[in-house]
């Protein structure tokens, strides 16, 4: 018996990005606690003024977390000033992804 292959990571992205830059709220300063289907080993506490922090924290948001935890903990200036390095460490199919949906992220 042939076992089942697991989806891809990328099945049902679309759902996963917000459909507007206003619907991103996350806070500017502060720490974010992920829940742990996003951080299951090591670290789940992120210092968003941090930017090493926050780059490891909006880069797992993008590959793993679903829509809620997107809008809650990514905060739109601070996801602009990031992009150019997000967009280096995560997938190109990821990163065409949210430039399509999100325009501002295309024009950085």
């Amino acid at each position: 018996m042939e076992a089942a292959a697991l989806p891809s990571r990328f099945a049902e992205v679309h759902r996963r990005i917000p459909s507007s830059w206003q619907e991103l709220r996350g806070p500017a300063a502060g720490v974010v606690h992920l829940p742990n289907r996003l951080c299951w080993s090591g670290p789940a506490d992120f210092d968003v003024t941090d930017a090493g922090q926050r780059l490891t924290l909006y880069t797992t948001l993008l590959d793993c977390g679903q829509l809620g935890d997107v809008v809650e903990h990514i905060n739109p200036d601070l996801l602009e000033q990031d992009w150019p390095k997000i967009r280096r460490l995560t997938a190109r199919q990821l990163v065409h992804l949210w430039e399509q949906r999100l325009l501002p992220l295309a024009m950085t």
